[in-house]
């Protein structure tokens, strides 16, 4: 295939795609697997460019997702000792394809599993406010610098801290791309040794009911 046959918008992916391979490749830990996941999270960031139309089609109730994805991670969390709570009731929903739910609270229960250390506690709740859902993450684990936390969205950060546990340093930047996509607001707050908590305003539908 020649330069002039390829699809539109692929020479800014590919510019893009070579930039962050070349950035992990400068650590010595990158391996096969760390490589798949960065391919994959970098395609996935470049799937969610394409519009909004990718994440926010149609409404998706929170409970029923919080659930599957903390049994797929059920056996690490207990290795980790990191113990899972919820309190979303049911009927809650908010403007974003399946998918992209299951992404969001994947991302935000692998960044607790790799950082908040043994003995935290991993919480989801969601409620209504003034027509919107507020949905909040947190741990009370080991928590972050407080110079990070304006950083924490960003594409490839990692804190001192966080540089020795293998990651693709962009669960983060997808999840805050994910919730803007969905005409949502994502806030994030932390301190050393007093957990991290994420807070995301999405708007409800109108007929929206707690059961």
């Amino acid at each position: 295939m020649s330069s002039q046959d390829l699809p539109s918008g692929y020479e800014g992916l590919r510019v893009g795609f070579t930039a962050a391979v070349s950035h992990e490749l400068r650590t010595p830990l990158a391996e096969v697997v760390e490589m798949t996941q960065l391919v994959d999270d970098i395609l996935f960031l470049s799937e969610l460019e394409q519009g909004r139309e990718v994440v926010a089609l149609g409404f998706t109730e929170i409970a029923p997702y919080v659930q599957e994805v903390f049994e797929e991670s059920r056996e690490r969390a207990l290795r980790a000792e990191l113990a899972l709570e919820s309190d979303v009731p049911a009927g809650i929903v908010v403007p974003m394809r399946p998918r992209m739910l299951l992404v969001l609270l994947g991302n935000l229960l692998d960044n607790a599993l790799r950082y908040a250390g043994r003995g935290a506690t991993f919480r989801i709740t969601a409620r209504l406010e003034g027509g919107n859902v507020v949905l909040e993450i947190s741990d009370d684990g080991a928590g972050v610098d407080p110079a990070d936390v304006p950083r924490l969205f960003e594409r490839f950060f990692r804190s001192d801290r966080s540089r020795t546990t293998r990651g693709t340093g962009l669960g983060l930047a997808i999840v805050k791309h994910i919730v803007g996509a969905a005409d949502g607001t994502a806030e994030v707050d932390g301190n050393v040794g007093e957990g991290t908590r994420f807070r995301f305003v999405l708007p409800a539908p109108r007929e929206t009911r707690i059961i």
